[in-house]
């Protein structure tokens, strides 16, 4: 089953130790879906990716500094999200372009 799982983040900065680990989370994140805004990717994954990228994410951040959220919105996502204002929405199933 697919569904659309929300991943958000807050690395701290205050180190190049900590900007280097935002990079790498921000990288991750992009290999499996769509950044919606700066520390926030839409991904459309079954539940197997959705484990795949937690366990990835988790051995990149420091957990006394930095933290993680997925939000599993289901399959029925499309009732769920809405937009309004500046950037464009796109649909998460269709063609990506690289």
């Amino acid at each position: 089953m697919v569904l659309l799982v929300l991943i958000t983040y807050d690395v701290n900065t205050q180190t190049s130790q900590g900007r280097a680990r935002l990079r790498k989370v921000a990288k991750q994140c992009m290999n499996y879906g769509q950044r919606v805004q700066n520390s926030v990717f839409e991904c459309v994954m079954d539940a197997a990716k959705a484990r795949e990228v937690k366990e990835k994410l988790i051995k990149i951040i420091d957990e006394e500094k930095d933290s993680l959220r997925f939000y599993y919105l289901g399959n029925n996502y499309k009732t769920k999200v809405e937009h309004i204002g500046a950037k464009e929405s796109y649909d998460p199933e269709g063609p990506l372009i690289i």
